[in-house]
């Protein structure tokens, strides 16, 4: 038992599960728009995962020598040497405008870690910004990546989807922000310290109700109720984890089952459509 607790929490310390989540998105970008699958696009975003978060989590403390978990990290930062080798692997087959989107995202990461300026904060500490640099970050990488490498014309259709991306990764990032309250310095203004928790979970409620009503404006609608439905119970279980979300729940509440709705997605697109 011991063996899978070490197990799980490497496999959720080392970013492999966000990173899972970030390239089941990216596979669903691929089902909605037609994008073939063999596109590295999805290894390019997995792998870039990886290295981003653990570089974002673990920076600080290498930086201030505060580091605990020293027999496990050696293993991270061995598997974010690997993962940063395979970004570069899979960054040179990327199209021309892909990388330099790219590169644009991973500029608003170091941004997001780093203090650019002396004596200030990184972006990470901006009052009330940290939600939607996340956010648009997800987007870009989940969403506006692989279109462009797929050389997909930008229609009304992906500005739909590009706003539902959003608001769903804004919503679990509500959830994040729940959990972590009693933690959070109070500077940073998250959206429960502005306006409670209670008024947070309807604005989330809200959110899913437009997240569920713009596929309605899909141009493929008609031939898609069952997506449509599937959206639907989608943001029935992302209301479900927001609605039960306190300070009192475990770490694993977000960092494992709320980070794993991305995931339940695109396997139940695999289960529906791919048999």
């Amino acid at each position: 038992m011991k063996v899978l607790k070490n197990i799980l929490q490497f496999y959720i310390n080392s970013s492999i599960h966000v990173a899972l989540s970030v390239y089941s998105l990216v596979q669903m970008t691929n089902f909605m728009f037609n994008i073939p699958e063999d596109k590295p696009i999805a290894n390019f975003a997995f792998f870039g995962t990886i290295v981003g978060y653990n570089f974002v989590k673990y920076d600080s403390f290498a930086r201030t020598h505060k580091i605990k978990m020293r027999g496990t990290l050696k293993l991270i930062v061995l598997y974010s040497i690997f993962s940063f080798l395979a970004v570069g692997f899979y960054f040179f087959q990327l199209q021309r405008i892909t990388q330099i989107v790219s590169v644009g995202v991973l500029s608003v990461t170091l941004l997001y870690t780093l203090p650019f300026f002396p004596n200030r904060k990184n972006a990470r500490n901006w009052a009330g910004v940290k939600i939607y640099i996340v956010a648009l970050c997800w987007v870009g990488v989940t969403l506006v990546l692989p279109i462009l490498d797929a050389g997909i014309a930008i229609t009304l259709d992906f500005y739909l989807k590009s706003v539902q991306r959003f608001i769903l990764v804004f919503v679990l990032i509500l959830i994040f922000e729940i959990i972590d309250l009693a933690n959070d310095d109070p500077h940073l203004k998250t959206v429960p310290q502005q306006i409670g928790v209670r008024r947070t979970k309807n604005l989330g409620y809200l959110l899913l109700i437009i997240f569920c009503v713009l596929e309605l404006f899909n141009s493929n609608f008609k031939y898609n109720i069952m997506h449509l439905v599937l959206i639907i119970i989608i943001a029935i279980i992302t209301a479900l984890f927001l609605a039960f979300a306190s300070e009192k729940r475990s770490k694993y509440y977000t960092s494992f089952w709320v980070e794993s709705i991305p995931i339940v997605w695109w396997v139940c697109v695999l289960c529906f459509w791919k048999m």
